[in-house]
């Protein structure tokens, strides 16, 4: 081997790989409370269909469907809400 042969740093490669971008919030970190505002539209949206429309099993699947994903997105969305109520 030669003697003027160059030497790189490990260290200069290692930073260009890492280089991150920053990551953009999701909406519902955005607009925390239109999202809840939408899950209780859909909690209320399947209590409506349960007591208003005949019980037929296809109409009480779909009220229990938007009242589970009511509860998901209202749950989901209240924690960027605390999350940025306690700073």
């Amino acid at each position: 081997m030669t003697k003027t042969k160059h030497k790189r740093k490990a260290s200069s490669h290692s930073k260009a790989n890492k280089v991150k971008k920053a990551q953009s919030p999701g909406l519902i970190a955005l607009y925390p409370k239109v999202f809840v505002l939408l899950g209780l539209f859909f909690i209320a949206l399947g209590i409506s269909l349960l007591a208003f429309k005949p019980q037929d099993n296809a109409i009480f699947g779909l009220a229990m469907l938007a009242i589970l994903a009511g509860v998901v997105i209202s749950f989901y969305a209240k924690f960027p809400v605390t999350k940025n109520n306690t700073h």
